[in-house]
């Protein structure tokens, strides 16, 4: 398993940066040749399933999810948000916090530990780092970052 870590600091409400990184079809826009597939019907909350698949033709793979974890944030609390997967090919978790900071913004801690079906450990560097490129880039459109 690879873990990585991605924080920011928005000057969004947490409600706001909550509602921006749960809109999981947003995600797939967000990330190259990927679509994002809901599986359930709405609201979000624990048990929500969904799909990014990424890739062309015979060359993409299915990423399939499901929350695990639902608390939206409030006032004397973060958000916090785990989603598992369970694909064939990247199996692992995801957890997005969100907590208000201070002067108002919030801060955001993406976490994630995934493997890759067929990657072996040696590349497990290379792997967080392509993760947090990825990510990081995603976050930052989510987000509304420029």
């Amino acid at each position: 398993m690879t873990l990585f870590r991605i924080e920011r600091t928005v000057p969004l409400a947490p409600e706001e940066a909550w509602r921006r990184l749960t809109d999981w079809p947003a995600h797939g826009r967000q990330v190259p040749l990927t679509r994002t597939i809901v599986l359930t019907p709405g609201p979000n909350g624990p048990g929500t399933r969904f799909t990014a698949r990424t890739g062309l033709g015979r060359l993409a793979f299915d990423d399939p999810m499901e929350v695990v974890r639902w608390e939206p944030p409030a006032a004397d609390h973060p958000g916090v948000c785990r989603l598992e997967k369970s694909g064939r090919v990247v199996r692992g978790w995801a957890q997005v916090e969100v907590v208000g900071t201070r002067t108002g913004g919030t801060r955001v801690l993406w976490t994630e530990d995934l493997s890759v079906r067929g990657v072996p450990t040696a590349f497990d560097g290379l792997l967080a780092s392509a993760g947090r490129l990825v990510f990081g880039r995603a976050l930052k459109g989510l987000l509304g970052e420029r």
